[in-house]
């Protein structure tokens, strides 16, 4: 049985809410140079295209600073600039209207450099997202604990979150990543125990497409089901916009949100006669791009294939040169050949999606 979310305080990124039972947002990263703002804003186009609702954006000198003005007043989303050692630069982010930034205090400087990034937060009424990874535990805390255990990471994130509160600000989401899935859920159920501010989930240096969407699956999924976290990222060495697939997927599995269609289809196996694969691929090429929330049934099974997905809104079976189209588990046309069914299977995927459109 799944657990009821943690009660954390509400906040707005913009016009986004997070935490306080709002719904988990998803959010990314460009990977563009920010110095150039059309690659980045064609990035984060292809960002919400896919379902991101909060895009981070990498600040590392003043030119990309200079250039967040255009990015924020092209962007249809929330920005969070990710600011390290130059206070400066997050003071020229937030007057170039961005709605958030990504700190660790701790890099920024002297205290007056943080007490300055806070005040210009709060004339801005902007979040801060202080965010502590294994690789940035202070020295004291690591001699303390004796490496970047989860209580080093723990200890450091809510050291870093005094320096504000001591100024009165409380707009602030934490992160405490890890590439250690172990570590970072066991960080993370420690923070959720000690503090009600929003907590922004990921798994640091996850790895590659696969990897990275088996650990971070793991680590944020858990968490979830726990009751825990209020935006997530999924870190992958992949483009940004195939984060987008395995968050929505994630969230999907959890019962949390849904996005788009959800397609179903079987492994392959001695009985299938058809290029299963081939069909599902192309398949789910088609529905890139869609948000109707539809089930889709790829089977290669004529036999079994309705029956076992008899809940899905349309599906279709492969036989020995045949095979056939279903809606809720109804058969509803017969076609041989395999580009033939192809076709056809798309004819009613179509009908299908104007259907839903038209009645959202």
């Amino acid at each position: 049985m799944d657990h009821p979310r943690k009660k954390t305080r509400a906040l707005s990124l913009g016009n986004i809410s997070i935490g306080g039972g709002a719904p988990i947002v998803v959010q990314s990263m460009t990977n563009t140079d920010t110095r150039d703002a059309e690659a980045t804003l064609r990035q984060i186009g292809e960002l919400v295209n896919a379902g991101c609702e909060v895009v981070r954006v990498a600040v590392p000198d003043e030119l990309a600073a200079r250039s967040l003005r255009a990015i924020r007043d092209g962007s249809p989303v929330p920005l969070i600039a990710d600011i390290h050692f130059d206070y400066r630069l997050a003071i020229m982010a937030l007057e170039s209207g961005i709605e958030g930034l990504r700190i660790n205090p701790g890099n920024i400087g002297e205290r007056r450099n943080v007490e300055r990034v806070v005040d210009a937060a709060k004339a801005h009424h902007a979040v801060i997202r202080v965010g502590v990874n294994s690789g940035s535990v202070e020295k004291a805390l690591l001699e303390r604990f004796g490496g970047p255990t989860p209580e080093a990471m723990v200890e450091s994130a809510l050291g870093h979150v005094r320096i504000l509160e001591e100024q009165g600000f409380y707009s602030t989401k934490i992160s405490i990543k890890s590439s250690s899935v172990l570590d970072t859920i066991a960080a993370y159920r420690m923070l959720s125990e000690r503090c009600d501010y929003p907590l922004h989930l990921g798994v640091t240096e996850a790895g590659g497409l696969l990897r990275g969407a088996i650990k971070s699956s793991v680590g944020l999924g858990i968490l979830l089901w726990e009751g825990i976290g209020d935006t997530l990222r999924v870190s992958l060495t992949a483009n940004p916009v195939e984060e987008m697939t395995v968050a929505w997927e994630l969230l999907r599995a959890l019962g949390l949100r849904q996005r788009g269609p959800e397609i179903i289809s079987c492994p392959t196996c001695g009985r299938t006669e058809i290029d299963l694969i081939g069909l599902a691929r192309q398949i789910e090429e088609r529905l890139a791009g869609e948000t109707a929330p539809i089930k889709v049934a790829v089977m290669g099974c004529v036999v079994n294939g309705p029956g076992e997905a008899r809940e899905a809104d349309l599906g279709i079976a492969g036989g020995r040169n045949k095979g056939i189209i279903f809606r809720k588990g109804e058969v509803i046309r017969s076609v041989r050949g395999q580009e033939a069914l192809l076709a056809a299977f798309m004819e009613e995927l179509d009908i299908l999606l104007a259907e839903r459109n038209a009645q959202s």
